[in-house]
């Protein structure tokens, strides 16, 4: 049976063949199908086992209720061990940014020092006798004692200046939640009690929001998802490898480092600077010092992209000058080469005159022509991957209940075309990044660089591929009148690709963030690479597949003192190595 090897000679560059993903040829079927259904146990296992090798997810995402049931189970675990009341608990735990751990560790190390800092005062500093009128610290007048409110410190205040001084620090923002005593000189906290009591119902649920957004915003291992409308916040185990993409139940992926999109394997300072460049002028005065002259006259910047060499500059200026050499335009005509030409342009540019003027312009062409390209493939792929967003929106919503009544299967058995456009979506953005990832790679490192564009572009045809079959090959099926025998088949195939693309992808990311290491300075991967690229081709013109026999020939050519070759995949590995770093099959 030659199923699994099938699958992970797809997961080599050149492996991906046409015949491959296409079903075979016009003079032979491919019998592709038939293997993995026969060895269907094998390759799931080893699925599974490739499965259990990748990270674990090392984030945890929280609706409305989980939080406020994490936030009430802190307040309540505080409250027990130091046997004081909730509210003062709550308290704390703002003071302390919700860590419960360092409210214990400062409690018990020196209790009164917490709470001269919280304001948690023991005894009141104003004590007063049993006389029926109070005078409100505020307003200067009298109340009977029903009508006048205190903190824990004892300084009085009528109902009516105490709703208009609570109400007023609500409004002015999340400041409330570390309100005190309005005495001046006075630190006593004001606890939710009294809010509850003394405020309407707007300002109560103002407070409540307050206080549960403090939960997560002061929390060092919490954070709200970034993507606009959405109300689900994220906890993140800061022991993940180095790993920082977080998705969230809205579908928006980000990086809990950054807060930015999901960015792998570019790291968060490239990030930084690619989206610094997309936003900053320096690319505009690029254009206009590669595409522009400034006229001799105001200095102004003028294009010429059409006609002749004279030149006039809009009013008010209206200077006339030759656009070669910016000489005045007088002193010009059938002598000086006439309108298309200038002898004394190309005079003075033998001697040399022009040169510093032509090299900067020259190299800020260079400079924007090589920053349009990756710019404009980067942009090219953020725009397919929304498309594909849009495409897997529609899919869930309408085809899959289409293609569920036409092929008489259950909407569960086709999780495997949600599971494809998904593979698209992330393939999408990680090929996206890949272009911010070459352009600030070290123009010096020639080897790396070719050997990086040679693994972009393998990346690049096999996502066209996975793309080409969740889109086109579907389409048959959603049109067809009846249940077609031909749809299992498409469901071997288009799972298969999604496993393949999902493996190569996983391993190119990880190639990227190790900094492309097995690039040596002689450029020995890209040899490798290269050579596995000319054998593929040779080896599929002689046959339909490329078959065990390409594998031997690959390992005997590419083994050599310092690396192996995986006998499944074709990767170099190093000799050391007991398993394959591509597709974790043994020796």
């Amino acid at each position: 049976m030659e199923s699994e090897d099938d699958m992970h000679d797809a997961n080599d560059v050149e492996s991906l063949d046409d015949d491959f993903y296409s079903g075979g040829t016009d003079d032979a079927p491919l019998d592709y199908y038939s293997d993995y259904d026969d060895d269907a146990d094998d390759y799931f296992e080893d699925a599974d086992r490739i499965e259990s090798r990748r990270p674990e997810q090392n984030f945890t995402i929280l609706k409305e209720s989980d939080i406020q049931q994490r936030q009430e189970e802190d307040i309540t675990r505080v409250a027990t061990v130091l046997s004081i009341s909730r509210v003062l608990a709550s308290i704390l735990l703002r003071h302390y940014n919700w860590s419960v751990s360092r409210v214990h560790d400062a409690w018990f190390a020196d209790e009164d020092r917490v709470r001269n800092a919280v304001g948690l005062l023991e005894k009141p500093i104003v004590q007063h006798d049993n006389t029926g009128e109070l005078t409100c610290g505020i307003c200067f007048e009298n109340y009977p004692r029903a009508r006048i409110e205190m903190a824990s410190c004892g300084h009085p205040y009528c109902i009516t200046c105490w709703e208009g001084y609570i109400s007023t620090s609500i409004n002015d923002g999340p400041g409330c939640l570390m309100l005190r005593c309005p005495d001046p000189s006075c630190g006593a906290a004001v606890g939710q009690d009294m809010i509850n009591l003394l405020t309407s119902d707007e300002d109560r649920q103002k407070y409540t929001r307050y206080l549960l957004r403090s939960y997560i915003e002061d929390n060092k291992k919490s954070k709200w998802c970034p993507a606009p409308g959405c109300e689900y916040a994220v906890t993140f185990d800061a022991g993940s490898g180095g790993n920082y993409d977080v998705s969230c139940l809205c579908s928006y992926s980000f990086c809990w480092n950054c807060t930015e999109e999901a960015h792998r394997p570019v790291d968060c300072g490239t990030v930084a600077k690619w989206i610094m460049k997309n936003s900053a002028e320096s690319e505009n005065m690029n254009w206009i010092l590669a595409n522009s002259k400034p006229c001799p006259k105001c200095k102004r910047p003028i294009e010429k992209n059409q006609g002749c060499m004279h030149m006039t500059c809009t009013p008010p200026c209206k200077y006339e000058f030759c656009w070669l050499c910016l000489g005045v335009w007088s002193d010009h005509g059938e002598r000086t080469g006439g309108f298309y030409a200038c002898n004394r342009y190309e005079t003075a540019k033998q001697e040399g005159v022009y040169d510093d003027t032509e090299r900067r312009r020259e190299m800020a062409k260079n400079s924007l022509e090589r920053y349009t390209h990756y710019y404009e493939r980067w942009a090219s792929n953020q725009s397919s991957r929304q498309k594909a967003l849009a495409d897997l929106q529609q899919m869930q919503n309408v085809h899959i209940e289409k293609l569920s009544d036409i092929q008489c299967q259950p909407e569960s058995q086709l999780k495997f075309i949600t599971e494809a456009w998904l593979q698209i979506v992330e393939c999408r953005r990680v090929l996206k990044w890949t272009y911010a990832y070459g352009f600030y790679l070290q123009e010096h490192e020639h080897a790396k660089k070719q050997f990086f564009e040679y693994l972009q572009g393998e990346a690049e045809s096999g996502l066209e591929r996975l793309h080409q079959c969740a889109e086109k090959e579907l389409q048959p099926f959603l049109c067809a009148d009846d249940p077609s025998r031909e749809f299992n088949d498409f469901r071997t195939k288009l799972a298969g690709l999604t496993s393949v693309t999902r493996n190569y992808f996983e391993n190119l990311v990880r190639a990227l963030e190790n900094g492309l290491c097995d690039v040596d300075s002689n450029g020995a991967s890209l040899s490798r690479a290269t050579s596995s690229k000319s054998a593929a081709g040779s080896s599929k013109g002689r046959s339909g597949r490329v078959k065990g026999t390409f594998r031997t020939s690959m390992s005997s050519r590419m083994n050599d003192d310092s690396h192996w070759c995986c006998e499944h995949c074709t990767y170099a590995n190093v000799k050391s190595a007991t398993t394959c770093q591509m597709c974790y099959q043994r020796r």
